[in-house]
């Protein structure tokens, strides 16, 4: 048997010490197994990076070969972005830097971390950021996207947080993007996704939270779903920012269709009681609103992974009759399982935030079906089903969207999250990556 000598791998291969993984390789096989089930890609080499430097010899070596290239982080990406099928896949998760200054209120975090290891390091400190309500998210990816999380109402979303980004370009460049330094590309960086290049570090504020926080959710039957809706906007009308609470349509434990208000209080655990007395005095069958440690809540309600999953979004800003009519009619439908209908509240300081390209942030709920099976034969059928949920609420969305939240569903879409911004995004990805290297979700295309 021949030998083919391939100088621009053996260079690669040298570069990154050997983490360079073909199919069959147990390393490739654990890069390519992401959230979703349904994801099937299969690229051509895995690049596990563990340096900046590394990144840029990876993306040399994708350029050499006019390879399609993805980054892989936490691997939530529903639409599978964090791989590519024939490419080169960049695999960040050996960027592992994190350091915490309490003083400053700052956190460095590499660009292959995920929210449950920054919320336990920050938490040392009694501190926290905006971070996701699913411990196992990468916060690169959660971050560049927007970033929502159970701290939102008080502090806004995670790109209100961000104060620097570090990241590779498509030509290989090491670039610090922050309120001084190339401030075009910062406000693009805080909201508009992964099209701009492999993040390396990202700087966050943090803020005084915890360490115990009142959280957890109030259970009730999926029969009183229209008449605790109807509280749970209300509640949310008035709400001091401390309060975060998400409406859930889910299965209970037991099996039995059902309906739940999750969520936390930031502020004092009386403060919280006091908050939290309108869904207690509904008379939920399980109350599971209790003090707990905030590291620990933040992957108390972690979904479940290896499940097939679709999901979308919607803005709305109110929940009148007509929307909650159309709600609850569709949530019977709901598969018996891990799926859910989530409907966190917004408002607070999400609305008051300005930073980066995102529209619609006035809205006051955001629907979203999370829908998660693990028979491929129910593929049609579920996907069908999550389809409808966008037909159904076309008389009471906004028409704007939150990417991190959807899978993908089209062009018209990623238009529909940036709006006006689109044409100031396609500017600045031309700017840095005039190829389109980079087509994360909620890919930009470049300015011609």
């Amino acid at each position: 048997m021949s030998i083919i000598h391939d100088p621009a791998l053996y260079q690669l291969r040298h570069a990154l010490r050997g983490h360079v993984y073909d199919p069959g390789e147990p390393e490739y096989e654990d890069a390519r197994t992401l959230f979703n089930a349904m994801v099937e890609t299969r690229p051509r080499h895995v690049a596990r990076v563990s340096h900046p430097h590394q990144v840029s010899a990876a993306l040399a070596f994708a350029r050499t070969r006019g390879m399609r290239v993805a980054v892989r982080g936490g691997g939530h990406s529903v639409a599978g972005a964090s791989l590519v099928e024939g490419g080169l896949v960049i695999d960040v998760r050996g960027l592992r830097e994190l350091v915490v200054d309490p003083e400053r209120r700052v956190v460095r975090v590499g660009g292959g971390l995920t929210w449950g290891e920054v919320d336990a390091a920050t938490q040392e400190h009694g501190l926290a950021t905006v971070g996701g309500r699913v411990s196992s998210t990468g916060v690169a990816g959660l971050s560049l996207g927007g970033g929502s999380g159970w701290l939102e109402r008080k502090h806004g979303l995670t790109v209100d947080n961000i104060l620097a980004v570090e990241l590779i370009t498509a030509s290989g460049e090491p670039i610090r993007a922050s309120a001084d330094e190339h401030p075009e590309l910062f406000w693009a960086l805080r909201g508009g996704g992964g099209n701009f290049g492999v993040v390396t570090a990202i700087e966050l504020r943090l803020h005084p939270v915890g360490p115990d926080v009142m959280a957890g959710l109030a259970v009730f039957p999926r029969a009183r779903a229209a008449e605790l809706l109807r509280r749970f906007r209300d509640v949310m009308a008035e709400a001091p920012d401390e309060l975060s609470l998400a409406f859930v349509f889910l299965t209970d434990d037991d099996g039995h269709p059902a309906v739940a208000i999750a969520g936390m209080h930031a502020g004092s655990l009386e403060a919280a009681e006091a908050a939290l007395a309108p869904i207690r005095e509904a008379g939920p069958a399980l109350d599971a609103f209790v003090p707990t440690p905030y590291a620990a809540f933040q992957s108390s309600l972690d979904d479940p992974p290896g499940y097939r999953n679709w999901w979308t979004a919607e803005y709305l800003d109110d929940l009148d009759a007509g929307a909650i009519d159309a709600i609850c009619a569709l949530a019977e439908e709901l598969p018996a399982g891990p799926a859910q209908i989530r409907i966190p509240a917004w408002g607070g300081a999400v609305a008051r935030g300005t930073e980066g390209p995102l529209i619609g942030r006035s809205a006051r709920f955001v629907v979203h079906p999370l829908l998660l099976w693990e028979d491929p034969a129910e593929d049609e059928r579920t996907i069908a089903y999550g389809r409808r949920w966008r037909e159904a609420l076309t008389p009471y969305r906004t028409g704007a969207t939150y990417l991190n939240f959807t899978g993908d569903e089209g062009h018209d879409r990623v238009r529909a999250a940036y709006g006006p911004h689109y044409e100031r995004l396609a500017r600045v990805k031309a700017g840095w990556d005039p190829d389109n290297v980079f087509r994360a979700t909620g890919n930009v295309r470049p300015a011609d």
